[in-house]
């Protein structure tokens, strides 16, 4: 494990490097999962991250009743932007439960810090923001999102300037250019992700 990374279990999270706003899917995957060497999602796999910083990956299988699953919950959010990122939210609650079964990360807590950084079962942010990401591209690949495109996991917080890593996966909608951001870590188990202006996600702590 590279030292950054160390620094960042270590602090919970971590600055994350992102792709340009609007970047197209090659970049977005570059920016999510090429320094923890995990492979993308297809609507068949995906591969999720647990235990801090990536440190356990699983493989969680896909199957045709899962994407109909996923399509049922989309098709919900058809009528507006903001319907979709409702559906989008109910989709990660349903999509934490899933990759649980496979994972072993049921009954993990929300904004799990330094007390469970030994525990396989828990998420940092940087599992949870690739895990969401991953989501986030199945629905993209499953062209399920009308009003948004998914951007790289953006972050806040850098120690330099005092305030504790954090880092979020990201939507852009479409029509306004709006980021926002779908944040998982701070949630429970089975719970959906919390989703606000990206601008907004900045300002907090």
């Amino acid at each position: 494990m590279p030292g950054w990374l160390r620094c960042a279990v270590a602090v919970v999270c971590v600055w994350v490097p992102s792709a340009p706003a609007g970047a197209d899917i090659s970049a977005v995957v570059q920016s999510t999962y090429a320094d923890f060497s995990v492979s993308a999602p297809t609507p068949t796999t995906v591969f999720v991250c647990h235990g801090y910083g990536c440190r356990f990956r699983n493989e969680v299988d896909f199957s045709g009743a899962d994407r109909a699953t996923l399509t049922r919950f989309l098709v919900a959010g058809h009528g507006s932007a903001a319907a979709e990122r409702r559906a989008v939210a109910a989709a990660g609650a349903w999509f934490d439960r899933r990759i649980a079964v496979d994972a072993g990360t049921k009954g993990h807590v929300a904004r799990a810090g330094m007390s469970h950084m030994n525990e396989a079962d828990q998420f940092d942010c940087i599992d949870s923001s690739r895990n969401t990401t991953s989501l986030l591209l199945v629905l993209e690949e499953l062209h399920l999102l009308r009003f948004h495109d998914v951007d790289p996991p953006e972050a806040r917080g850098h120690l330099f300037d005092g305030r504790p890593p954090h880092a979020t996966a990201v939507l852009i909608e479409k029509a306004s250019g709006v980021r926002w951001s779908v944040d998982s870590w701070t949630r429970g188990y089975g719970q959906p992700p919390e989703v606000m202006p990206l601008a907004l996600w900045e300002t907090l702590d």
